[in-house]
């Protein structure tokens, strides 16, 4: 899927603080815990709880977030739809991560097995 160098640029300066609450949000909503979300994101960038707050607290950008993750290997088993997009298809690197961990939290909320969202 080719994105358009505007909607790729406006990813990579979104910050990840402006996003993580409503991360929280959605899977609290559907009665999963901030420590779910914190492993199924730990799994993905290897942010471990102290990173992860750093981030936040810092203000990153997603560019940066992911520059500074460790990608997990498994990561392209990351697949299906999201915001009208296929993840597998998404050309820009940095635009198919960000909509790898939209995938994830999507998948928390709708209530998948952890094994399963984590592709163990």
């Amino acid at each position: 899927m080719i994105t358009t160098p505007e909607h790729n640029e406006r990813i990579a300066k979104m910050t990840f603080a402006s996003v993580y609450p409503h991360y929280l949000a959605k899977v609290e909503k559907k009665g999963r815990t901030e420590e779910e979300l914190h492993q199924v994101i730990e799994w993905l960038t290897g942010y471990d709880q102290n990173k992860l707050q750093h981030a936040i607290d810092e203000k990153v950008t997603f560019e940066t977030f992911f520059q500074e993750a460790r990608l997990n290997p498994n990561a392209h088993l990351i697949t299906g739809t999201i915001c009208g997009y296929r993840v597998e298809d998404i050309e820009n690197p940095l635009t198919q991560q960000v909509r790898y961990l939209d995938k994830l939290v999507d998948e928390l909320a709708k209530g998948k097995k952890i094994e399963k969202i984590l592709r163990a």
